[in-house]
């Protein structure tokens, strides 16, 4: 017959003749806890026992008395012959691993990434200290320098800012033809004193095509921070076609291409 502790639910397996009709107390040897078995349960494991024979022989003519309960004793000398059954089914043992096996279950499970994951996890820490060190991301790579405008922060590797710029146009009177004036301000914002590059123009249709490009000095050769100085630049004879100016730093002689592109100040017209 099969017990089972009422405190661990463990499993036990047992004869049924060991317990006897009157039942008996046995102990759980896993948490140790005592209970009874009843006589109802000793009946009820025989009719189980004998039924699963019969299923099992089924073709063999019935046996005379078997679902009859075996004779059960007196109560008296059940109760003395009632002794603690500490372990009466040893619990199943697992089957004994091999040397291999056991090195492989103590040593620790090292976590695997993704390729995908471990190359997010590498742009999430590299981000901040580009946008930190985002001049010397620009210096090294001046194609970057696009990128950092688009997401508001933008790279100022020359020190000189372009502000308030604008554009008009003076009409043509007499044989004076019609005049493009561009005019602003340049600011130093570097911790030193910076050279002031020649100043790029360019007139663009509708569609952003560039139309006639041309430079102008610079009003001053070096600015320091904070310092302002006032540019202002005009074209006679401007194409009719034109819709808009963009301005923008000329490359100095010295930086030539390493020079990182600057952004352009569009003013319309």
């Amino acid at each position: 017959m099969l017990i089972v502790c009422p405190a661990c639910a463990s499993e036990y397996r047992i004869e049924t003749d060991r317990v006897g009709a009157a039942g008996r107390s046995v102990r759980c040897a896993a948490c140790r806890e005592t209970w009874f078995i009843t006589p109802e349960a000793v009946a009820e494991a025989q009719r189980a026992e004998a039924g699963e024979a019969r299923i099992a022989d089924d073709r063999s003519p019935p046996v005379e008395g078997w679902d009859a309960p075996p004779p059960s004793e007196p109560a008296g000398a059940a109760e003395e012959a009632a002794p603690v059954i500490d372990q009466p089914a040893p619990p199943p043992r697992r089957p004994a691993r091999s040397p291999s096996e056991a090195r492989r279950a103590s040593k620790p499970r090292s976590k695997t990434f993704s390729p995908a994951l471990a190359a997010g996890l590498a742009a999430c820490a590299l981000l901040p200290l580009a946008l930190l060190g985002r001049a010397t991301v620009v210096r090294a790579m001046p194609q970057t320098a696009g990128l950092f405008a688009t997401i508001g922060l933008p790279v100022n590797l020359r020190g000189i800012d372009l502000r308030d710029i604008a554009a008009f146009r003076n009409a043509a009177e007499g044989d004076r033809p019609a005049q493009l004036v561009v005019e602003g301000d340049l600011v130093g914002v570097a911790k030193t004193a910076a050279a002031v590059p020649p100043i790029e123009i360019e007139v663009r249709d509708e569609r952003g095509q560039p139309l006639y490009r041309w430079s102008v000095p610079a009003p001053r050769a070096v600015l320091g921070e904070g310092e302002r100085a006032r540019f202002r630049a005009s074209l006679s004879a401007p194409p009719a076609q034109g819709r808009g100016v963009e301005v923008r730093f000329a490359a100095l002689p010295a930086d030539g291409a390493s020079a990182a592109p600057e952004a352009p100040h569009a003013a319309q017209r």
